[in-house]
């Protein structure tokens, strides 16, 4: 199986559309974590993605009638663009159906390629069903984003530049994982030619089909997929690449989003270039690989995979990175409402940075304090905490707690005594045009809500904490109501950030 990946990625036809990117030394992040680090900058090919590599390799293999026909993908956004650049510079028609919840980017980058664009559902899998219905009424050829061996050896050429441009020893290299795709091409190339470098694939943490399937034994299929690493959320992994994954793939890392947008401001500081979500993934991996393996002194590899970036999510990646790179800590202090109290405060802060500071009067005895302070390590937070503790000021650790860090800190100071019977829930619908409509709508009018907060943080799904009085003898009818809505809910009634603040 090795050598036959070998041999089509040897001969793969890519370099008509794609380029051999450069391999660069990363001097900030190689300080930082005291390893040699490298990136393999993908994010530099004409449409900011590897995938171009896959999609040009499959469709330059296809037969002149098959061309003549034209071809179908189904893709969230990078493989579209290979796609579409594949098909202009063979000349043929590409039908393109992409998610609704696809960044307006991704779609006009398609779209001024000259391919044909179909919205069709909110995830990968019910546009590739969709792909699959038009592929067969309209006679086109399918070019699968990831199962295809074609598509593998021609993303398996990223490792044959790598290896041959670095013949000194390298540790590890780190892979984002979605379909399969990239992972199973370079593990099969790397393992053929130099066996002792360890492939390590690295998932989004709402996202991980790989590490499940693989921990299984056999394909997983996932409920739901996080969208914030859009270029890497898919349902079930590759039949063809799973194998191929099992066989040569040495680890596998899951990362949170915080760590994915620590990962991003990482590489901008490196390069100044910054990537989306999925293609820090490899970044993100490998930080935590350094710190779970405790690594020093050695070379690493990362594929910057992409590029695509929407340009509103950067505001949720910058209120992010601090927390996922362990730069800030979020804590809630309650301190007396007495002249002098908020003073004595700032001066047990000493010459902490405060990034955030949240506070209104709500009881005549007790003022409850939401703060985030600059940190310099991952122990800090719980040091302060327990420093302030000592001083008579109770505190709670908020840095890890999603309802605080989404929700609570554009909402603080708000008690309410006449929301009797409150029960609070997050939820999360993808986030396209009339979204938060629809939802609205769907909620209907049985409960009052008296909490409602919604802020459209720029990411590829939207998140919103509602509060609704419910009265004990309706709480049956009210989970009744919660399994029909349709949408990912979590109940936050007890979350300490709520009680707190708001409860």
């Amino acid at each position: 199986m090795k050598n036959d990946y070998v041999k089509r990625i040897n001969e793969a036809r890519v370099y008509d559309v794609a380029k051999k990117t450069p391999l660069e030394f990363q001097t900030y992040l190689s300080s930082r974590f005291h390893n040699q680090i490298f990136l393999k900058r993908e994010d530099l090919q004409p449409v900011f993605s590897f995938k171009l590599r896959g999609a040009y390799n499959k469709m330059a293999g296809l037969s002149k009638p098959q061309l003549d026909k034209g071809v179908i993908t189904a893709s969230a956004g990078n493989h579209a663009q290979g796609v579409a650049l594949s098909a202009q510079k063979l000349g043929c028609r590409a039908v393109i159906v992409m998610p609704t919840t696809t960044p307006l980017i991704k779609i006009d980058a398609v779209k001024h390629r000259g391919a044909e664009v179909v919205l069709w559902g909110d995830s990968y899998s019910d546009a590739y069903q969709h792909a699959l219905e038009i592929e067969k009424k309209e006679g086109l050829t399918f070019v699968h984003p990831y199962d295809d061996p074609d598509v593998i050896a021609g993303q398996g050429t990223i490792a044959k530049e790598i290896l041959d441009e670095y013949k000194k020893p390298i540790h590890a290299i780190f892979c984002c994982v979605g379909g399969g795709g990239l992972l199973a091409g370079m593990a099969t190339y790397i393992k053929a030619m130099r066996p002792e470098i360890k492939v390590i694939g690295v998932e989004a943490k709402d996202a991980e089909a790989m590490s499940l399937s693989l921990k299984a034994g056999k394909r997983v299929v996932l409920d739901q997929v996080g969208l914030f690493a859009d270029g890497a959320a898919v349902k079930e992994v590759g039949q063809v690449t799973f194998p191929l994954c099992q066989a040569y793939v040495d680890e596998m890392i899951v990362v949170d989003n915080d760590a994915i947008c620590a990962a991003i401001k990482d590489v901008f500081e490196d390069t100044r270039s910054i990537l989306e979500p999925a293609g820090a993934l490899s970044v993100a991996g490998m930080k935590a690989y350094i710190k779970k393996h405790n690594l020093k002194d050695e070379t690493l590899v990362g594929i910057a995979s992409g590029a695509n970036m929407n340009f509103d999510r950067l505001r949720f990646v910058a209120e992010r990175a601090e927390i996922g790179e362990k730069r800030e800590a979020v804590l809630a202090v309650t301190i007396p409402e007495t002249p002098g109290a908020f003073k004595n405060f700032c001066r047990l802060l000493g010459q902490r940075n405060i990034t955030e500071f949240n506070y209104r009067f709500s009881d005549p005895k007790k003022a409850h304090i939401y703060v985030g302070l600059a940190t310099n390590d991952k122990d800090e937070p719980s040091q302060i905490k327990a420093m302030l503790d000592k001083e008579g000021l109770p505190t709670i650790d908020l840095t890890n707690n999603e309802v605080a860090k989404l929700h609570l800190r554009h909402l603080v100071g708000g008690h309410s005594p006449q929301a009797k019977n409150e029960m609070v829930f997050r939820f999360e619908f993808p986030e396209k045009p009339g979204a938060l409509m629809k939802f609205l709508e769907t909620m209907g009018h049985n409960w009052n809500i008296s909490l409602f907060h919604y802020r459209n943080h720029g990411a590829d799904f939207g998140r919103v904490l509602v509060g609704m009085q419910v009265p004990p003898e309706d709480e049956i009818n009210f989970e009744v109501f919660l399994n029909q809505l349709g949408y990912p809910s979590w109940d936050e009634t007890d979350n300490p950030a709520y009680k707190l603040f708001l409860g």
